[in-house]
């Protein structure tokens, strides 16, 4: 009996290979202009310098940020992960409807899953890591080892033997332990920003100068924006052998180095507009240069008031043209003094739409301070649970300067005691906004005998959780007692709760040589779905996995007598039962998806019947002009 020659693709359980997605990016881009330094499908980088006119001798030292472990750090970047995250329903609050996540987990291993779903998705990325000072931090010295180390943690697998790094400061590597942690996080953590997205980093002096040159690594100097110095505690300590530390810093990095903050309204800083001869454009300020940075021959000319006094140009010449200067001495914004011997330009507040943020940010009732985030924390659980909280104020503040729309992703990579979620929850009900949050925190177990511990709360990830569910509740309860429950509008309090996890599926091995151990797995992959996944933790898997964000609504529909799960009114469909039909394959070719997703086990090693569903798809997108794309996992 001949092999039928038509198979359905293999469902691919990694997360997006991010060098692949790199070259192919490079290639789109380069290879109209520099057709020549493709061979064979690689870049060749020599011949492309050599294009450029540039020769770099391979040992010549170059100026940069280097230290031990950078280059297996892009090794690491490069590795797919096939871990999954299962949903935890009952730690979750409106599962079936919020848009919000908390993934507890390891963030290197979470951001990995994230890329295929949510690659140029998020708008605003604000994290505050470890700032490195000399205590131990629990990332994993041997950080290739994430999902592993993650189980270990977790106590999901024996990890006799396994240590986690210290970093104390009197460690040999204390810098590099540090930048090996982050590096991979940040890179990651660019791919999923759009566009016109942004990062805010909160970071104190012990590795801002480090964190800063590996920012101009991973973003590229260009995109640099500011370094906002941040007054965080609301009274000095008179104590201090040497200075009283009242700051820390926020490093601004944007995808594109064309990214510009929201402007602000700050009456504050608006004090010199006025407005006393009652203009009808409103407040102005007449203060504004009228000298060209450099000099023109063009710019210099004398002006002639209407009392006919002649007004000498600067040093520079004006700033602009004599018929320009016409123009804005008709349209009122370049006025003559009372006497006549000189010049004003009248800026007005209206045409500003808002002033430039400053780097300072020391206006305690704008961007709040320590303090008042610990008493913030205390109202909603009154035990001391976590020590370093961020101010909701802080956190407004920030997301206003990222963005003014609605529907944004907000990702904090390093949730802490999850302020990011509660100040997103605040300002949806403060302007009427929409924005989304992604959380994700490693589950670091509370200290033995701290008040945390003694509360309940056996890691903070638990304490982040129980935040945002009481911060959900109290805005919840503003937000209906303001309205009257009447045409309130919707604030999304809820959160759907994953945590990071092995794969549902039993992942083949291709590296084994032990003949014994290949025919091992060979049986183990008969039936390759773990016996504990339930059936939506499958579908969640090949949700992320296929590119679907994990807020997706999914509809569960019945065909030919089986479930069959219904993604984006039918453009994907997955079928996880375990016995397929020729009328389940008919009735699936009938729904004309763009994709159908099913287990290969349920053909029950029946390649005919396989097949056969490869020519039925490709038969009903032919008849339908359109492209079924049929995959087994």
């Amino acid at each position: 009996m001949n092999k039928p020659e038509a198979k359905p693709e293999k469902f691919d359980l990694a997360s997006m290979d991010v060098a692949q997605e790199k070259r192919d990016e490079l290639k789109r881009r380069l290879g109209e202009a520099f057709p020549e330094v493709f061979a064979e499908g690689a870049i060749d980088f020599d011949q492309l310098k050599r294009v450029l006119g540039e020769w770099v001798d391979p040992g010549k030292e170059r100026f940069g940020l280097n230290w031990p472990g950078k280059a297996e750090c892009m090794k690491i970047i490069q590795q797919p992960s096939v871990a999954t995250l299962k949903p935890m329903r009952g730690e979750s609050v409106d599962f079936d409807t919020t848009e919000n996540l908390f993934i507890e987990g390891d963030n290197l291993e979470v951001l990995k899953l994230l890329q295929k779903a949510y690659f140029g998705k998020v708008k605003v990325v604000y994290i505050d890591p470890p700032y490195n000072t000399g205590k131990e931090f629990i990332y994993p010295d041997k950080y290739q080892e994430s999902l592993d180390t993650y189980l270990l943690y977790t106590g999901q697998i024996d990890g006799e033997g396994k240590r986690f790094a210290t970093n104390t400061d009197a460690g040999g590597r204390f810098h590099t332990r540090w930048l090996n942690m982050m590096f991979p996080r940040l890179y990651l953590a660019r791919n999923l920003l759009a566009e016109d997205g942004v990062m805010f980093i909160s970071i104190d002096d012990n590795e801002q100068a480090n964190l800063k040159a590996l920012c101009d690594i991973v973003f590229g100097e260009e995109c640099f924006i500011a370094d906002a110095v941040w007054r965080s505690k609301d009274n000095s300590n008179n104590d201090a052998k040497k200075f009283s530390l009242d700051h820390n810093h926020t490093l601004i990095y944007a995808k594109s180095a064309e990214w510009l903050p929201v402007r602000i309204s700050d009456e504050k800083k608006q004090t010199h507009f006025k407005n006393p001869d009652n203009d009808p454009n409103g407040p102005y300020f007449d203060g504004n240069p009228l000298n060209s940075p450099n000099f023109r021959e063009n710019l210099v000319y004398t002006l002639t008031s209407p009392q006919g006094i002649k007004i000498e140009p600067p040093k520079n010449g004006w700033r602009w043209s004599p018929e320009v200067m016409q123009e804005k001495i008709e349209s009122g914004e370049i006025r003559f003094t009372p006497d006549g011997t000189g010049i004003r330009r009248r800026t007005y507040l209206k045409d500003m739409g808002g002033l430039p943020p400053s780097t300072l940010w020391i206006d305690l009732e704008q961007t709040g301070h320590n303090r008042q985030a610990k008493y913030e924390l205390v109202k909603l659980i009154p035990e001391d649970v976590f020590d370093t909280p961020k101010p909701v104020k802080l956190l407004k503040y920030i997301l206003r300067l990222a963005t003014a729309e609605s529907g944004a992703i907000v990702l904090d990579f390093f949730s802490g005691s999850a302020t990011t979620a509660h100040a997103v929850m605040d300002l949806n009900i403060d302007e009427g906004r929409d924005l989304k949050y992604i959380m994700v925190q490693l589950p670091e177990p509370c200290e033995k005998g701290s008040d945390a511990d003694k509360a309940g709360y056996k890691t903070i990830a638990d304490i982040a959780r129980e935040r945002i569910r009481r911060a959900g509740r109290s805005i919840a309860t503003q937000r209906d007692a303001a309205l009257n429950l009447e045409g309130s509008a919707r604030v999304d309090t809820g959160f759907r709760s994953f945590k990071l996890t092995s794969s549902n599926f039993k992942v083949w091995n291709g590296e084994l040589e032990d003949v014994e151990k290949v025919g091992d797995q060979i049986e183990m992959h008969v039936d390759h779905v773990s016996a504990a996944a339930t059936a939506e933790d499958v579908l969640f898997e090949l949700l992320l996995k296929a590119g679907f964000p994990l807020t997706t609504k999914v509809n569960a529909i019945n065909l030919s007598g089986k479930d069959v799960f219904s993604i984006e009114d039918g453009a994907l469909l997955i079928c996880l039962e375990k016995e397929i039909t020729p009328e389940l394959i008919d009735a699936l070719a009938d729904a004309n998806p763009l994709q159908v997703i099913c287990l290969d086990e349920g053909f029950k090693g029946n390649d005919q019947l396989k097949a056969n569903a490869v020519q039925t798809f490709r038969a009903r997108a032919e008849a339908e002009e359109s492209e079924i794309v049929f995959k087994t996992v």
